[in-house]
């Protein structure tokens, strides 16, 4: 039998407020957000971090769900799968990234920039969320479905 995919992803803004988007064949050559699998038996914020970590090399902290979202069979993923995204904001002290074969670019970028990206999957509708929110103060709703 079957399942959808968990999968944990990372809003991830360093000191100078720039967000990561990482460029990926994985998603059509689209700009996305880092993440990737819970593994069995995984916590999920140990799943985001370890991602994290494998994919851009970065180290993240003040860790808090802000979304979740179902994607079944998306024309714009490689593969024809069934996901069910967990989406963190987050930050990092660091601004050196190194991408694992997932990803083939990346830009810090300003959130008022997006719309210079070709943005993939679902990022654009949560980033667009985001931005007119209050991240540093905490009051981020959590997003079902956006």
């Amino acid at each position: 039998m079957q399942y959808p995919e968990i999968t944990v992803g990372a809003v991830i803004f360093n000191r100078e407020d720039k967000l990561l988007l990482c460029k990926s064949h994985k998603w059509n050559n689209q700009y996305v957000i880092p993440g990737g699998h819970i593994e069995l038996g995984e916590p999920m914020e140990a799943a985001l971090i370890r991602e994290i970590r494998e994919e851009t090399g970065l180290e993240i902290y003040d860790i808090r769900l802000i979304g979740i979202k179902e994607c079944i069979y998306s024309k714009t993923f490689h593969e024809r799968k069934h996901f069910i995204f967990l989406d963190y904001l987050c930050k990092t002290d660091m601004n050196e990234v190194t991408l694992n074969d997932e990803a083939e670019e990346y830009a810090w970028i300003d959130i008022d920039e997006m719309a210079k990206y070709d943005l993939g999957g679902f990022t654009k509708d949560l980033l667009m969320k985001i931005r007119g929110q209050d991240k540093d103060h905490g009051k981020i709703e959590i997003f079902y479905n956006y």
